[in-house]
């Protein structure tokens, strides 16, 4: 079984989000030790890119923020190399086809291996192009994680049927960041997803608060939460980490 996999035998599964070098590297490395003592299962590691076409205003100010900084992919994987020993939750790097590209896949894939990388998330590939990074993650022992949302419709079994590690399920239309309701029924998306594939689903894009939260848990095994810690990042700076660490402890705690 994989630590993807793992996370969410314990119970709901709590997902943050960051943007790795937001606001300094160093600052990211103690944020996913704090993350994980306060009940983080898997933590999303965003690699900030200069046209993250999934992501709201305040993930891209995020990307800019990191970029300016002097962030890179290798700096990134310095880090999680340094890390990763002193964490148990599973993590997971989110990114998109071009830095992976740029960089070599297999070398990026192997990168991953090496840092332990349990996972990795690519929002602007379709289904029907998988085929580009999948095997790499395959040979390298990283799920590929899938993507179903709202428009799916029926395609939702066939990304579903071969999905690894868990269903990423798109609450909303749009890209990410706040929002006040999430009308989407997710239930019905996941009763898709788990009718060809009884694999974890979790929800994300839009959930900020405790009650919604504790909402999509109602029928998802797993809940993202982006924007909203990133939020907290850009309000306090370098001195975010016991902030962002209170919050992912409420979060856990509304979900368990």
């Amino acid at each position: 079984m994989s630590k993807i996999a793992d996370a969410f035998k314990k119970g709901k599964a709590f997902i943050p989000f960051i943007t790795a070098g937001d606001p300094s590297l160093e600052i990211t490395e103690q944020l996913l030790i704090e993350m994980d003592k306060n009940g983080a299962d898997i933590i999303e590691v965003g690699i900030p890119f200069s046209d993250p076409v999934a992501e709201g205003i305040v993930i891209q100010e995020a990307d800019i923020r990191a970029l300016a900084g002097g962030t890179t992919t290798d700096k990134i994987f310095e880090m999680l190399l340094k890390v990763r020993p002193k964490l148990s939750c599973a993590v997971a790097i989110m990114t998109y086809i071009n830095p992976v590209y740029g960089y070599g896949t297999d070398k990026f894939l192997s990168n991953c291996e090496k840092a332990g990388v349990d996972a990795l998330i690519v929002p602007d590939i379709p289904y029907e192009e998988r085929d580009v990074v999948k095997p790499y993650c395959e040979n390298h022992g990283v799920d590929f994680i899938s993507f179903v949302a709202p428009t799916s419709h029926q395609r939702i079994k066939t990304i579903a049927k071969d999905a690894q590690g868990f269903m990423y399920c798109v609450s909303s239309l749009g890209v990410t960041g706040v929002r006040q309701n999430i009308t989407t029924n997710i239930g019905e998306m996941i009763d898709l997803v788990k009718s060809v594939n009884d694999i974890p689903c979790a929800v994300g894009f839009g959930i900020s608060t405790p009650e919604q939260a504790k909402e999509m848990a109602k029928n998802a095994d797993g809940v993202i939460v982006g924007s909203a810690i990133v939020k907290i990042c850009a309000k306090y700076g370098k001195d975010c980490v016991p902030y962002v660490a209170d919050y992912v402890k409420s979060m856990k705690e509304a979900i368990s």
